[in-house]
């Protein structure tokens, strides 16, 4: 089976019951890193390459209280990051964002997550190729996953005049999220000069456009 295949859950790592333990608060952000979180706070959960700099582009984001990266849209139960990168646990690299209605919106989150990687690229973002770098949504409800696919729609026809291809994201209903080991969590924080695979088409998404992620940055620096 190689890196760029889904195993089935009968080839998956057996996991373990224990979670990964993390700190209490967010390295940039000050916020908790765990729930539960307050009521009215809402919950995203997006897949978009190397979540180093995934992360970074949404702790950077208005209205945001917290992120978290961790492995989801898999089988492994509490995986390693090892695990995960042998293509044996089916999960992906994905970020926990916590936002605050009212300063922003799930669209807002939306136009982050389709401006700052490309989402025609199967398994894989730019260098980085396995299961674990696919392009996913993991939506917690019906609303979410209407506005997903809406967005989706939307993006894919401005791909098309840009002379991209079909987009391959994943919009699935969100399972179980097993966070990362602690060194992930803001790790390009706490490493500036660290590496950052990710990079945008380009191509504006005209949803969500009170966000303040701004234009597209290419931000490698390994």
């Amino acid at each position: 089976m190689g890196k760029t295949t889904m195993p089935t859950p009968d080839e998956a790592l057996a996991g373990r019951d224990q979670e990964m333990p993390v700190p209490d608060r967010h390295f940039v952000l000050g916020t908790p890193l765990r729930g539960p979180f307050a009521d009215g706070l809402e919950t995203a959960i997006f897949g978009m390459g190397c979540f180093w700099g995934a992360e970074r582009k949404f702790w950077e984001a208005d209205g945001v209280f917290t992120t978290a990266v961790g492995y989801s849209g898999g089988f492994t139960p509490n995986p390693s990051y090892e695990e995960v990168c042998s293509g044996r646990t089916g999960h992906n690299e994905v970020v926990l964002v916590v936002f605050t209605p009212g300063r922003t919106t799930y669209d807002d989150m939306l136009r982050v997550f389709w401006e700052s990687h490309n989402p025609t690229q199967g398994m894989r973002q730019g260098n980085d190729a396995g299961t674990q770098y696919r392009s996913g949504i993991y939506v917690a409800n019906d609303t979410q996953h209407a506005a997903a696919v809406a967005s989706r729609d939307m993006f894919q026809g401005m791909l098309d005049e840009a002379g991209f291809g079909k987009i391959t994201t994943e919009i699935v209903d969100a399972g179980p999220f097993y966070y990362a080991e602690d060194y992930h969590q803001q790790y390009l924080a706490k490493n500036p000069g660290g590496y950052c695979g990710l990079g945008g088409t380009g191509v504006s998404c005209p949803i969500g456009l009170k966000t303040s992620s701004g234009a597209l940055r290419s931000e490698r620096s390994e």
